[in-house]
């Protein structure tokens, strides 16, 4: 509000000086002119009256001549200040409305309001720095989640698709460099409710700077970057705790696990994918000889899994300096090059170059040259998505989407990643085991995943923990309906955290201990139950003995003496 306050003193200085001063004239000069009263006598008017006469006259309210009908000198004056107020009037609006032109005082007001914005933000929210394709549809699945956002984009263009955004969360967007410590400050980095930031601008060493200026100003917040390049990854993991995706080094592992472990990649597709949505298929890459159509940082990624997985592949690219030795000069749109490469003996093609509408012709001319072929295809632009549906891929890359998943898994469900990354330890026939599970519980649905955490200060969890430890809390209580115990929630244990050592897939009567933390997958719903279950005390009592728990003093007066009677222990919530 300063910033606003400065500004307006500095542009309308000029303005104001030339009011007071007309005024000053105005009003000084009515006190000298001489008037005659009713009864003949001279007089002159007082500061204060000239002063009341001027304000409702400059202003255009009125005119009235007081105390006493005006002299002729009077009235000239009166005419000559009335000319010169409305000059001065006019200079300084003039002045205003240009202000309120000016590029400097909007984006002021803008900043103002974006702060005000952001400090009544009192729920979870989430920074993102940069809202291109990618950002654009973390903030549409955050907002989903139900965690609000704060967008930084210093682009006018890209910015303007945030105006339009109709979002169900509080969302707040400030045009503004995320480099700079005091827009990060103003963007609520440090405030408690920031539950993370998100660094999705164009440039390497932009998302860098954002980063470590993030993690100065508040160092237990959780930040994510999007890197492109093995440099900035080593000097991101070489300054702290940063969570690092780069989408052509994730895709790369996940086509190498198409080829050896599709379903643990059909797994990851499910645990990851949109809850509700029907199962993702799964896919299968066939082994021997790949076509590698592009071979930049993408074609590249392709061909270490490639080389990993033990498979043969040779690599196109137009450009001598990317196709080194291996490579074939040339492009895969020519049937030349096509051949050279042994599209006869293919059995994949990986259409990967910056053109989209390239990446569909040479699937089309690959398939004109081979029917059966498996394809995986690359989509750069947004707005080419229906070229990249008409390609009717086996395997696709959208980077955008790519990254919004593992920014929602790494950010939000931090236990979900930690658990995938033990399942692609397992061999596959572990992960048909764990999908085989989750159908028989959720059906050919996406299941929703939460974690839950044995925290004693919840009223049911330090009763069950700490008051009442016999019997033991196990996982099984959790899977019990608080209403009705004898029906199972549809709910599957995927990890258990306890004391520093994880359990994959953890047997139902596992006893829990505080701190605990438990990876569920399940139907929507099921998370508010167990929540509840750890919040109240006399659901865990009823879930332990089947019995309501008395919540009046009579009614735990008579129950104590009817467990003395019968000589059982007495024991209860409170």
């Amino acid at each position: 509000m300063s910033d606003i306050l400065v500004l307006i003193l500095r542009r309308l200085r000029a303005p104001l000086v030339t009011l007071i001063t007309v005024y000053a004239i105005s009003v000084f000069g009515l006190t000298l002119m001489p008037g005659v009263d009713p009864d003949g006598r001279p007089w002159r008017m007082s500061l204060f009256d000239a002063f009341y006469v001027m304000s409702y006259t400059a202003t255009t309210i009125g005119f009235g001549e007081i105390p006493h009908p005006f002299s002729y000198a009077q009235r000239l004056w009166m005419t000559l200040s009335i000319y010169l107020t409305v000059i001065g009037w006019a200079y300084a609006l003039g002045s205003i409305f240009a202000l309120t032109r000016n590029t400097a005082f909007r984006q002021a007001i803008e900043r103002h309001r974006f702060e005000a914005r952001v400090r009544r933000m009192t729920d979870p929210f989430f920074v993102v720095c940069g809202y291109g394709q990618s950002g654009r549809r973390l903030v549409a699945a955050l907002d989903e989640i139900g965690f609000g956002t704060v967008v930084l984009e210093p682009d006018p263009e890209r910015a303007r698709a945030h105006l339009v955004l109709d979002t169900r969360q509080t969302t707040a967007l400030l045009m503004a460099d995320a480099r700079s410590p005091e827009v990060l400050l103003a963007a609520g980095v440090a405030k408690p409710e920031c539950a993370g930031l998100v660094a999705l601008a164009a440039g390497d060493e932009v998302n860098q700077s954002i980063v470590i200026g993030a993690k100065v100003l508040a160092p237990p917040l959780p930040v994510l970057a999007r890197v492109s390049s093995p440099g900035a990854r080593d000097t991101l993991e070489s300054f702290g705790e940063a969570m690092i995706v780069n989408t052509y080094e994730t895709f790369a592992f996940n086509f190498r696990m198409a080829l050896a472990q599709p379903d643990s990649l059909r797994l990851e597709d499910c645990l990851s994918g949109v809850p509700g949505a029907a199962l993702p298929p799964r896919i299968e890459a066939p082994r021997g000889h790949w076509i590698v159509a592009g071979y930049g940082r993408f074609g590249h990624g392709i061909a270490a899994a490639l080389d990993a997985a033990g498979q043969s592949w040779k690599a196109i690219d137009i450009d001598p300096a990317h196709c080194g030795k291996e490579g074939i000069v040339g492009s895969a749109l020519a049937e030349e090059a096509l051949r050279r490469a042994g599209i006869e003996q293919a059995c994949g093609i990986v259409a990967g170059t910056d053109v989209d509408a390239n990446n569909l012709a040479i699937v089309t001319n690959a398939r004109r040259l081979k029917r059966r072929l498996f394809t995986v295809i690359r989509q750069n632009a947004a707005g080419n998505r229906s070229l990249i549906e008409a390609a009717r891929a086996d395997l696709e890359f959208v980077q955008a989407a790519l990254m919004t998943n593992e920014c929602v898994q790494l950010l939000t469900t931090p236990l979900l990643n930690r658990f995938l990354l033990k399942a692609r330890q397992q061999p596959n026939a572990w992960a048909v085991g764990v999908l085989g599970r989750l159908r028989d519980v959720l059906g050919d649905t996406v299941p929703h995943t939460w974690a839950l955490l044995c925290d004693p200060a919840l009223l049911g969890a330090r009763y069950a923990l700490v008051e009442q430890t016999e019997p033991p809390l196990t996982l099984a209580y959790l899977l019990a309906d608080p209403d009705d115990r004898l029906v199972r929630l549809p709910a599957v244990p995927l990890l258990l955290l306890s004391k520093g050592r994880d359990t994959l897939l953890p047997d139902e009567n596992t006893p829990l201990r505080a701190g605990d933390r438990i990876l569920f997958a399940g139907a929507e719903g099921v998370e508010g139950l167990q929540r509840r279950t750890l919040n109240d005390d006399g659901a865990v009592h009823y879930l332990r003995t089947g019995r309501e728990p008395v919540r009046t003093w009579l009614g735990r007066l008579l129950e104590r003496r009817r467990l003395r009677a019968s000589g059982e222990a007495v024991a209860g919530p409170r």
